[in-house]
C-alpha cells in the first residue's frame, strides 16, 4: 500500500530523508568497539568486526545508503565461555571477593560507576540518536532517568540494609535476615532502549553481590562503548563482563554450561524460552523477562476525545511505536468510532517527520533491516481483509522510514488484530459490547496492560475488577507506559516473568538469607563479639547514611 494523495509537506519531508548528503549532516566521530570486557580487562578483538550503521541514510552518489557509525566486536562460542568462567571464578561459589564485600563497598563501587557514566553523557546521547533513531530529548530522557534509576536503586539498598541490621526474635531464637546474591547473572538488553533496560537489571544484579556477562543488544550496542573503560576499572575483575556476539553462537553456549543462576532478557516470548530449556538444570536459573504485548485501548463511548486521542497518540506512537508498552490495537465504541478514527487520522497526519536531533520532531527512521517491509506486509494484509488506511500520509515511506498508519476497521481474520507490529501502525476495531473486548484480552497470549478512556464510574469500577485479573496495569484516561520506576512493572502469560520496579529487581537478585541461633548465653556471648569484632560482614548493626 502506498498514499495516493500524501500532503505536500510529507512528501517534501521524506525526500528530503531519500536525499540527505554526508556533508550537510553533523555525522559523528566512528566509534570503535574493537574490545570487550573480560576479567577487568578492555581486551582487543582480533576476529569477526561488523560495521554499525545508522538508521539514518545518505545519497551522495544517487543511492540511499545508511551511515557507518563504528564497528563492533563479534565474539565466537569459545570466547564467549571464557567470559561466564570469569564472572562464575569471581563468584566462587559466593566465596569471592564481589559476594563478600560489604553492602557499603558495592554501594561504592557502583557510585563510582554512575561518576564516570555521567561524564560520557553527550556521547551516549547522540549515539542513541544515530544508531536507533531515538529523538534527542527521549534520548537524553533515557540517559537520565537511568542516572536516576541507578541512585534510586542505591538508596534502597542502603535503605534494605538498615531495615535488615535489626535481629529478629521468635520462639525463643534470634536471627539477622538479609539479602545474599544468587550466583552468575546473564543480562540481555533490547534495541528500542538499549541503555535504561540493560543497566535496570545489570546494576541492581550487581549491587547485590552477584556476577555478570553483559550481551549487548543487536541494535544499540555502541551507546554502551562510551562506558566500558569505567565497567572494567570500577568493578573487582570478573564482575562485569560485557561482549557482543550472536545470540545462537553465544549466549545459547552460555546457558548450556549450566552456570547461570539468573538470566535477565528482555525480548520476544519465543527467544526467551529457546533460551532458558539451555540451562541443564532449569530451575536453578531464577528468570526476569520482559516480553511480547499487544496492549488494548479501550475507548467507552462516554469517553473525552480530546483525551482519547491525545493519549492514544502518544501511548501508540512515541518513539515510532517500538516499545512493549506501546498501545498496539485501539477498540472504540461504535457509537463514536467514526469521530474518534476520524480526529486520530488527523493528528497523526500533523506529526512531524525529520531528524532526531531537530526540535519538535517526532517520527524518525526505523533502525531495523526490513523493517518498513514488514509494517507494509501488516497494512497490505488488513487491506486484503477489508480495513482501509484512514490518514492521508499513512504508509509513506523512503529505506528507512515509515509514515504513521491508522488502520479501521481491524477484525480478527487479519495479522494486526493478534500479532505484535512494534512499529507505527495504529489499528483501530469498533466494538458494541465491553464483553467482547473483555474476551479479546482474555483469549490473548498477552497480558501487560491496558487503557482504559470513559467517565462513568459505574461503568469503569466494574471493568477494573475484570481488566486487572487479565493484565497488570490498568491505565485510566492516559497511555500504557513504564514507570514511575517505582511503581512495578510485571505482565502475565506470555508478556513478562518476574518484576522489574527498583525494589522488585533488588529481590529479583538476590535470595532471603539468615543466621538463627537458640537464645542463651553462649549464642549472645558468641553474636556479641562478631558485632564488637567486626569479625563478620553479614552479621552486624551498620547503618548506612
Amino acid at each position: 500500500y502506498t498514499p495516493s494523495t500524501p500532503s505536500s509537506d510529507a512528501i517534501a519531508a521524506v525526500e528530503r530523508l531519500q536525499n540527505l548528503k554526508s556533508a550537510d549532516l553533523p555525522i559523528p566521530e566512528e566509534i570503535d568497539g574493537t574490545c570487550f570486557i573480560r576479567n577487568g580487562e578492555l581486551v582487543p578483538w582480533t576476529g569477526t568486526m561488523l560495521d554499525v550503521e545508522s538508521c539514518i541514510c545518505v545519497n551522495d552518489s544517487g543511492t540511499a545508503k545508511r551511515v557507518k557509525l563504528g564497528t563492533i566486536h563479534q565474539i565466537d562460542k569459545a570466547t564467549a565461555l571464557t567470559l561466564v568462567d570469569c564472572a562464575y571464578d569471581a563468584f566462587d561459589l559466593g566465596r569471592g571477593k564481589w559476594p563478600c564485600t560489604t553492602v557499603a563497598g558495592r554501594i561504592q563501587a557502583t557510585q563510582n560507576f554512575l561518576a564516570e557514566m555521567i561524564k560520557v553523557r553527550e556521547q551516549v546521547v547522540v549515539s542513541l540518536m544515530w544508531e536507533i533513531g531515538k529523538t534527542r530529548k527521549d534520548s537524553e530522557n533515557e540517559f537520565d532517568r537511568t542516572v536516576i534509576y541507578i541512585q534510586e536503586t542505591i538508596n534502597a539498598v542502603r535503605s534494605r540494609n538498615n531495615s535488615d541490621a535489626s535481629f529478629l526474635t521468635a520462639e525463643g531464637h534470634v536471627a539477622q535476615v538479609r539479602r545474599s546474591p544468587l550466583g552468575v547473572v546473564l543480562s540481555m538488553g533490547p534495541f528500542n532502549y538499549p541503555l535504561n533496560e540493560t543497566f535496570t537489571t545489570l546494576l541492581p544484579a550487581v549491587i547485590m553481590g552477584n556476577t555478570a556477562v553483559v550481551k549487548l543488544p543487536r541494535h544499540g550496542a555502541l551507546c554502551i562503548v562510551p562506558m566500558m573503560k569505567a565497567f572494567a576499572e570500577c568493578f573487582p575483575p570478573g564482575v562485569i563482563n560485557i561482549f557482543n556476539g550472536r545470540g545462537a553462537e553465544t549466549a545459547g553456549p552460555i546457558l548450556e554450561t549450566g552456570k547461570l543462576s539468573s538470566l535477565a532478557f528482555i525480548g520476544s516470548s519465543g527467544a526467551a524460552n529457546r533460551l532458558r530449556v539451555q540451562h541443564p538444570k532449569p530451575s536453578r536459573m531464577r528468570c526476569t523477562l520482559g516480553l511480547d504485548a499487544k496492549n488494548a485501548a479501550i475507548v467507552l463511548k462516554d469517553a473525552d476525545l480530546d483525551i482519547a486521542v491525545s493519549q492514544v497518540l502518544s501511548g501508540s506512537l512515541a518513539f515510532n511505536g517500538q516499545r512493549c508498552t506501546a498501545i498496539k490495537i485501539v477498540f472504540v465504541q461504535k457509537e463514536i468510532a467514526a469521530e474518534f478514527v476520524k480526529r486520530l487520522a488527523s493528528v497523526v497526519d500533523k506529526m512531524s517527520i525529520g531528524l532526531p536531533w531537530e526540535s519538535g520532531v517526532s517520527l524518525c527512521p526505523l533502525p531495523e533491516v526490513n523493517k518498513v517491509k514488514t509494517l507494509q506486509g501488516f497494512v497490505d494484509d488488513a487491506i486484503t481483509n477489508g480495513a482501509n488506511v484512514m490518514n492521508q500520509n499513512g504508509g509513506l515511506t523512503s529505506e528507512t522510514f515509515y509514515f504513521p498508519s491508522v488502520v479501521y476497521p481491524v477484525q480478527s481474520t487479519m495479522r494486526l488484530w493478534t500479532e505484535e507490529q512494534f512499529g507505527p501502525i495504529v489499528p483501530v476495531a469498533p466494538f458494541s459490547l465491553v464483553e467482547d473486548v473483555i474476551s479479546y484480552l482474555a483469549e490473548s497470549t498477552y497480558g501487560q496492560q491496558v487503557s482504559v478512556f470513559g467517565q462513568d464510574s459505574r461503568v469503569i469500577g466494574p471493568l477494573c475488577d475484570i481488566l486487572v485479573n487479565q493484565v497488570c496495569r490498568v491505565n485510566l484516561n492516559g497511555p500504557c507506559k513504564r514507570g514511575p520506576d517505582v511503581f512495578p512493572f510485571t505482565a502475565r502469560k506470555d508478556s513478562a516473568e518476574g518484576t522489574l520496579d527498583i525494589e522488585s529487581a533488588i529481590r529479583a537478585f538476590s535470595i532471603r538469607t539468615m543466621v538463627a541461633a537458640p537464645i542463651n548465653d553462649m549464642n549472645r556471648k558468641i553474636i556479641s563479639a562478631v558485632i564488637a569484632d567486626r569479625s563478620s560482614q553479614f552479621l552486624n548493626n551498620d547503618i548506612l547514611f
